[in-house]
């Protein structure tokens, strides 16, 4: 059985990585879909579909699940979203969501969703990491260590911290 799972992945944290395991115990296949994967440079989306698939591939690197991660554009129409994620993804049997929206649209095109219990959500989310990675605080706690590694690699936190028109170096 192979599984859905979407998320803008702002980073990828330890709570997506939760989510994974979790889902991992029901399917064979995940495909983790690359929401908003033509924005960036952003503070709400900082990086690219390719930096967050990079996140991704090497932070479930020693998994024994077989994922997949697929760029996934947005798309302002509703009605049509499940239509453009089948399009964009390998075939899967079962979506994973805690997202109200995401779980209609899925339910109205037939699907079975499966949601999961939040992993410390007031802390393991995407906004908070950013935040922190703005004002130089602990983000790394947050997130796996493959993604500090990229973050590191792509300049990540200059890149925030410049979009944010944030210097938290006294500028």
């Amino acid at each position: 059985m192979r599984g859905f799972y979407i998320g803008r992945f702002q980073p990828f944290h330890n709570g997506h990585r939760n989510m994974v395991e979790q889902i991992a115990e029901d399917v064979d296949e995940l495909v983790l879909g690359i929401g908003s994967a033509d924005d960036s440079h952003s503070v709400r989306n900082p990086f690219t579909a390719g930096e967050r698939i990079m996140m991704i591939t090497k932070s479930l690197v020693d998994s024994d699940l077989v994922t997949y991660a697929v760029p996934i554009e947005d798309l302002d129409r509703n009605s049509v979203w499940v239509s453009h994620v089948r399009s964009m993804s390998p075939h899967f049997d079962v979506a994973y969501s805690n997202n109200p929206l995401v779980i209609q649209l899925f339910r109205e095109a037939d699907f079975e969703v499966r949601q999961s219990p939040m992993f410390n959500r007031e802390v393991l989310e995407g906004t908070e990491v950013r935040e922190r990675m703005i004002n130089d605080g602990d983000w790394e706690s947050l997130v796996p260590e493959a993604v500090v590694e990229v973050v590191e690699e792509i300049n990540g936190i200059e890149r925030i911290q410049m979009v944010s028109g944030s210097d938290s170096n006294g500028g």
